[in-house]
Formats: structure tokens, sequence, C-alpha cells
């Protein structure tokens, strides 16, 4: 269900971290005339000094003027927002939300769009009785330049149900991202998950999503951490959502299939701008640290409490944090993946 008739006269939105997620999903809302305000880094304010511009895969294009938005580098001009969208690394949630508790108004709305899936529930653990939705960003986003950012993949937000939910909900259909409201965020979230899983494959790669996806030795490093991921899940009562047009349980068999195969029966995973990458990717680039212990690392955790093996993804757990220290190769390709994965 789309909700586009249920919006408020007037609310203002905040976004709490102004990274890669949180300028396109701002700036397509101011893009549309909402009010909206920006909280983020001095050099971020900076690069948007003349406005956000705002592109998709498809060729569209939106732009953000330097009026129609506000940039903020004290978190205090969120003060009098309505809804709060937290956009930063999922190592900054509890700051966030101790941050948030101390500033905002009663009444207000927060909206975890974060990786993972554990960040709502840091949120509420500092925000008390605050309406806290969780959310999925089911799209890809990069930085081009000083003040493009690019949509690189088909994909819309989902969020879960509660107060302010389906305001919000509109205020993004209205602006032109596709949103929807689940009862199942939790296995929306898993679900996407479980696509995540690649993010390190990705960044080590050091390859175009695209690029990387149409090698075979990659997918199957990928597949490998997805099959593990399904045991962990499948052992702890949790059952994925079915993120776009294939089940979570036919996944690894697809990804298997030989490249003339794969490119032909799995289209719809290679409808993906020729030069999208993951946020890890980005990280790895600009030196930030990586999330990996809140994706990859979320599948070890919950093997131990279930007492299913994850040597997979323990492995890419510890490639991806020697790389971003220098303690290992930044680089690999598929065949040397594969076998350092072996290891």
């Amino acid at each position: 269900m789309r909700y586009r008739d249920k919006g408020p006269e007037h609310m203002r939105t905040g976004i709490y971290g102004a990274g890669s997620i949180g300028c396109y999903v701002g700036g397509m809302l101011a893009a549309a005339g909402q009010d909206t305000v920006l909280f983020g880094r001095a050099s971020m304010g900076e690069r948007l000094a003349r406005g956000i511009t705002l592109t998709r895969f498809d060729g569209s294009e939106r732009r953000a003027s330097p009026d129609s938005f506000r940039f903020a580098t004290d978190p205090h001009a969120l003060a009098e927002c309505d809804l709060v969208l937290v956009c930063v690394k999922s190592d900054g949630t509890r700051a966030a939300g101790e941050t948030l508790a101390a500033i905002l108004k009663p009444g207000a709305v927060i909206v975890s769009l974060q990786n993972g899936v554990s960040n709502a529930r840091v949120l509420r653990e500092c925000l008390g009785q605050r309406s806290v939705l969780a959310g999925m960003v089911g799209f890809n986003v990069a930085q081009i330049g000083t003040d493009r950012f690019h949509c690189g993949t088909e994909g819309e937000i989902v969020i879960g149900t509660g107060d302010g939910a389906q305001a919000f909900a509109y205020a993004l259909n209205t602006a032109g991202i596709p949103a929807d409201i689940s009862p199942e965020i939790e296995s929306v979230q898993w679900g996407k998950l479980l696509y995540n899983l690649n993010n390190p494959v990705n960044a080590l790669s050091g390859l175009p999503l695209k690029r990387q996806l149409s090698t075979r030795a990659y997918r199957q490093v990928f597949s490998a951490l997805i099959r593990e991921a399904l045991a962990v899940l499948k052992a702890a009562g949790i059952r994925p959502a079915k993120i776009g047009k294939v089940g979570p349980n036919l996944i690894p068999q697809i990804l298997d299939l030989p490249d003339w195969l794969f490119v032909r029966l799995a289209a719809g995973m290679l409808q993906i701008d020729k030069d999208a990458r993951t946020s890890m990717a980005e990280d790895l680039e600009r030196g930030r640290p990586p999330e990996i212990d809140w994706l990859n690392g979320e599948i070890v955790a919950l093997g131990k409490t279930t007492g299913v093996a994850t040597p997979a993804n323990e492995r890419i757990v510890a490639l991806v944090k020697a790389a971003f220290s220098g303690e290992g190769p930044r680089r690999y390709d598929g065949q040397e993946l594969k076998k350092a994965m072996l290891v």
C-alpha cells in the first residue's frame, strides 16, 4: 500500500547524519518543497553550499537549491523537527540517540534509516517513550563529485508501523522516493541483511557492484555467506522477508550459476548502475570504519547464540578488518578471495 493521501499540512523533517543516504533522502524531500534540516559535518555543509543534485539510474534528475533546506553542524538545529531520520553509521547510533533524547521536542518521531537489524532497538533504549520506527533502505546511493548524490539501483524504503509512520511514508512518496509500511519490519530488515552480506565482498573486490556480481567466484563467496545466514536464521526461528523478485532460499542457488546462465536468469539482480558500489566500498576508499559488525557480524553473533557454526562469515569479518586496518590486502580478485575464505 502506498501512503499518498495521509500527510500532514506541514511537517519539519530533520536528517541526523548527512552522508550518502541522509543527503539523498533529505535532498529529495527539500526538492519537493518539504521543510528539511540536515545535520552533519562542516565539510559536507561546505560541499552543499550551492545545493544538492539528485540523480537516479533511470536518468532522472532533481535539484534542491541552497535556500530549500537548512544545513547545520549543531544538532540543536533539529530541536523543533517533527520527524528525525537517523542516518549515521551503526557505531554512532547510541551517541545519536543520547543526543536526540536531550534536544527533541515531545512528540517527535525518530526513524532509523540504517544498515543492520539492531539500530532501532538501540535508539529506543536511549529515547524512552518516544516513537522510534525501524526502517529499511532498499536502494544504493553514491556520492559523485561535490554535491551529487546518485541512486544507482531500484528499491524502496520500508518502515515499521507506529506513530508517524503514515506521515513519513506519505512524505517520501510525495518526494519521489517509493515507500511503504510493513507490520513485519524485522523480517524485512533480515531479508535486506542477506543482500548486505555482499557488502564486504564488493569492498574487497574493488569493483563496481555490477562487475562484481557478474563474476562467479565473487558470487560463490556471497552465496556461502547467505547459506550460513539462512541456517542461523532458521535455527533462531527468524523468517527473512522476500526482498525483490527472488525468495531468500533461492538466492544461493542463483548466485552459484555459471556466468552465462546467471546473466540470463538473474537479470533483475544486475539492474544496477554501472558505477554503483556498496557503502562499505566507499568506507574503505575514504578511510572510515566498516559496519561489518552490524552486517556479517550479526550472523556470527546469532550463530553463537543458536549454536550454528558460521566460519564463512567469521572469515569475511576478519578479512575486512584486516583490510581496513592495513594489516591485510585491500583488494582480491575472485579466485583469491575464494582461497582466502578457506584459510
